[in-house]
């Protein structure tokens, strides 16, 4: 593997650490300020399309996110409204059928037709070393979700539904890494980044105007809380995109799905850490498994060619 591939990598599990970091983040918002889930997804991809705005302008780099917008406008629109539904379907399934169970379907499922996908197009069989990285990964993943669900249940009043939005939100995140990973080859991170978060704002924009006809609270009223939300937005959103997209550049779309669970375990750590939720042997085994599986990923990784999408 060469320094920039093993650079990728690295660059990818930081997203996954990050976003493993937001579920403590809401889970604080929702107990201080009674903030929504899908109220603080709105939030957090507006403020992180204006930073990456900000960004943009600052490094004088406007200039490039408009042609890249230009140049691929339904490629860059396509992976916005991917990021901002894939976070829909995957909250709501939550609600339905338990945290456990919609992380389980939606992160395992991404990886394997992505893989799928990528041997399909370059009409290769997977080798037996990367099936076993695939299986050890997504037998971590299912113990560390079940760690996770353990102590939280959903209504359970449409199981069916809710599994069928699970699979959903899998296919948009493997659909949205392929077309990211296809446009990452040719455009620079922050241009892609910067792009396709605007558009998810956009999106996501009416659940601000759904929750204040609610009656429900839109923004934090407490300095903190507010801090808290801007680092959401940031962090989770405008860095751990742009980490993810320069990831892509040198790593394969299978193998950055793979090193993306990353983001249970971390939220599993600071779960244990911060909340004091007891995390026992089956999620240290989970945990394990998941970076034994990131290692491998690292020995012997070649991201194959992929087409960008017209």
């Amino acid at each position: 593997m060469t320094p920039r591939s093993r650079l990728g990598l690295l660059q990818v599990c930081a997203a996954g650490v990050l976003w493993g970091t937001g579920g403590l983040v809401v889970t604080v918002l929702n107990n201080r300020d009674g903030l929504g889930a899908m109220t603080v997804s709105a939030a957090r991809m507006a403020i992180a399309a204006i930073a990456l705005v900000l960004f943009a302008a600052v490094t004088s780099r406007l200039g490039d996110t408009w042609t890249t917008f230009r140049d691929q406008p339904l490629t860059v629109a396509l992976v916005g409204v991917g990021i901002a539904t894939y976070q829909g379907l995957y909250f709501v399934s939550v609600l339905m059928v338990g945290v456990s169970v919609a992380t389980v379907v939606a992160l395992g499922l991404a990886p394997v037709l992505v893989a799928a996908w990528e041997h399909l197009r370059a009409r290769t069989r997977p080798s037996w070393r990367e099936v076993g990285v695939l299986a050890a990964a997504l037998v971590g993943l299912v113990l560390i979700s079940a760690t996770a669900g353990s102590d939280s249940s959903a209504p359970g009043d449409r199981p069916v539904l809710g599994l069928v939005l699970a699979v959903a939100a899998g296919l948009t995140y493997g659909a949205t890494t392929v077309l990211g990973h296809g446009l990452a080859q040719h455009v620079e991170p922050i241009s892609l980044t910067t792009g396709a978060t605007a558009v998810g704002a956009v999106v996501l924009a009416p659940f601000f105007a759904v929750a204040a006809l609610s009656g429900d609270p839109v923004l934090p009223a407490s300095p903190v809380s507010l801090g808290l939300l801007v680092y959401l937005g940031v962090a989770t959103m405008a860095l751990s995109y742009g980490l993810l997209y320069a990831g892509l550049r040198t790593t394969s779309g299978s193998a950055a799905t793979v090193a993306t669970l990353v983001e249970p375990l971390s939220a599993a750590v600071l779960a244990t850490v911060f909340l004091d939720e007891r995390l026992p042997w089956t999620g240290v085994a989970g945990g394990v498994l998941i970076l034994a599986a990131v290692a491998a990923l690292g020995r012997n990784q070649e991201p194959p060619a992929l087409p960008v999408p017209a």
